[in-house]
């Protein structure tokens, strides 16, 4: 597959529930066929966004199942298949390629806290027993480790599948090594909110933003307009969404985006636990926010 069509947004979607916690999967299907009338690129589920650690494998996999068939070939898909158990990662990538998703994205192992060899044993050995592209996830904030970019570069030279990666790292010196040391022509996306446009500036391919979320004609702008050599105007819209990608981590994400989505009357807010609504405080600072950017509200999100 040309990588030429997974550039630009990549939308990190949330997993809708009913209010008894279930998978809502006719709620997965309204919010992709949102998605992509609204110009998302490309559609993303199970990744920390869509709170893979408070699903079972099984609902992992009917979770990527229900998207690839919403999708139905309109929109790349890129599934987060990474999980902190190798067999596990194994099993959920297999399940990707078997529906015929675009790449996976695959979070670098957490908690573990492995060694940089550890990692390139353990992604080597991911593209090597499956043939599907495979974008690495660096978030040393949720993994309390960072893949250095030597190491990012040996797997490139190593393993073809792997294409590109997901930094959520806020270190622009270190995603400029990896561009540097993987070539320029590695897929390299922000996962930072704020740092969506300045990850074009150097050379990225594109983002995968929570904002997506809730403005995802606006967040695949940015990248159409930096395609277009527009960067002023990408500049301008970057600092016009710079409060609401604030806003939507004034507590651990989702949380304030399923609030917002709520508002929003896109889903019913529920979160499963340990993660639980947001402060009444914060809800309300969600809720301002979104009437400045002139967006129709319900009255309130249920908790």
């Amino acid at each position: 597959m040309s990588t030429t069509r997974l550039r630009g947004s990549i939308a990190p979607m949330v997993t809708p529930f009913r209010p008894d916690g279930s998978f809502d999967e006719a709620g997965m299907v309204r919010l992709i066929d949102w998605h992509l009338a609204n110009g998302t690129h490309a559609i993303s589920v199970t990744g920390t966004t869509g709170e893979p650690s408070a699903l079972s494998l099984e609902e992992r996999e009917r979770v990527m199942a229900v998207a690839m068939k919403a999708i139905r070939g309109r929109a790349p898909f890129v599934p987060g298949t990474g999980t902190g158990n190798y067999e596990e990662t194994l099993r959920l990538t297999r399940v990707a390629k078997e529906l015929g998703a675009d790449a996976a994205l695959i979070i670098v192992p957490y908690y573990a806290r492995p060694s940089q060899e550890g990692l390139y044993r353990h992604f080597r050995g991911i593209a090597e027993a499956v043939d599907i592209p495979i974008i690495i996830y660096n978030i040393p904030g949720r993994t309390a480790v960072n893949m250095a970019p030597a190491t990012m570069a040996r797997l490139r030279r190593d393993c073809p599948g792997i294409i590109g990666v997901k930094e959520s790292n806020k270190d622009f010196e270190h995603v400029s090594h990896v561009l540097h040391q993987c070539g320029r022509d590695f897929l390299v996306y922000s996962g930072i909110e704020l740092l969506c446009y300045p990850m074009l500036a150097i050379g990225g391919a594109g983002h995968v933003s929570a904002t997506a979320n809730v403005m995802p004609r606006e967040v695949a702008e940015i990248y159409n307009l930096v395609a277009a050599g527009r960067h002023a105007e990408a500049l301008d819209l970057h600092y016009r969404l710079l409060p609401l990608n604030e806003v939507l981590f004034v507590e651990t994400n989702p949380g304030p985006l399923k609030h917002a989505m709520g508002l929003m009357g896109l889903i019913h807010p529920t979160l499963r636990l340990p993660l639980c609504e947001p402060s009444a405080e914060n809800r309300s600072k969600v809720r301002q926010v979104l009437e400045r950017y002139g967006i129709q509200l319900k009255q309130e999100a249920q908790a």
